[in-house]
């Protein structure tokens, strides 16, 4: 479990992610959704301990994040952030056995190469496998990223906008073998989001944040309903249910702001 007690990040006088708590349970995915600037990224860089926090704790099952050496925190936890940039001419399979530093120390073994090449493979990178990384597209740029994280065979996964970049196929494909790698491997996943609906249909948890501050924190039953999205973002959507799932159609809502404008007096 991750533990998120009274943590605070401020950047000046702005506080980003303002007093927050709560529990992750482990198994399954969480996602974090919300507003530009409602904190999801901060907060999930500071689990990582990519970010400082200025007050609070975080602990990974008992490990305190800011106090436990970095080479067992990167063997429990695996981040990918959202701007990944690597100096180096390397190869795709290159980075994905970058992952397995923790582990083999940069002499990877016949056993690292088995989780390099599960990696490689549960993302379709096959097929480029000895290509350059500037060589890549930004989506196969993504995928080599989020397959070295899986490399790691860490039992939890950070993720930061992972489907940036990407089209809807491989949008689809990543979600999808993340709910694999959850369900088979007992894996914990944390992931920062956009899209409501892919929050909504691959999540057990999600985490919704405005302000720097957690506003829901439920199932995908209790956050995506009408008037959650509203608190949220401001924006009246209608809400339906597909294959059991909740569905928010939004693309033609009207928010709050320009029904304001609109109304009788506000010309």
């Amino acid at each position: 479990m991750i533990e998120i007690q009274d943590v605070t990040k401020r950047y000046g006088e702005n506080a980003v992610v303002d007093n927050v708590s709560a529990s992750i349970r482990k198994g399954g995915i969480t996602s974090l959704i919300g507003p530009n600037g409602a904190g999801k990224s901060t907060l999930l860089g500071m689990m990582s301990r990519l970010l400082k926090m200025d007050e609070g704790v975080i602990t990974v099952d008992g490990l305190d994040v800011n106090q436990t050496p970095g080479d067992q925190m990167a063997r429990k936890l695996a981040i990918l952030r959202q701007q990944n940039h690597f100096e180096a001419r390397l190869t795709v399979e290159d980075l994905v056995t970058f992952g397995r530093f923790p582990y083999c120390k940069g002499r990877p073994t016949i056993e690292d190469k088995k989780f390099v090449d599960r990696a490689i493979e549960y993302m379709e990178l096959g097929d480029l496998r000895y290509r350059f990384l500037h060589e890549l597209s930004g989506g196969q740029q993504q995928r080599a990223f989020v397959s070295m994280v899986l490399a790691q065979d860490t039992e939890y996964l950070l993720l930061d906008e992972p489907l940036n970049n990407l089209d809807m196929r491989h949008s689809i494909a990543m979600m999808q073998q993340l709910r694999h790698i959850v369900n088979d491997f007992n894996k914990t996943v944390i992931i920062v989001l956009h899209d409501i609906n892919f929050a909504s249909w691959y999540s057990d948890d999600i985490l919704a944040m405005r302000d720097g501050k957690v506003v829901y924190h439920a199932g995908p039953d209790v956050v995506i309903t009408p008037q959650a999205l509203l608190d949220l973002y401001d924006v009246e959507v209608t809400v339906e249910t597909i294959q059991g799932k909740s569905v928010g159609v939004y693309y033609g809502a009207m928010t709050v702001a320009t029904q304001r404008s609109t109304q009788p007096g506000n010309d």
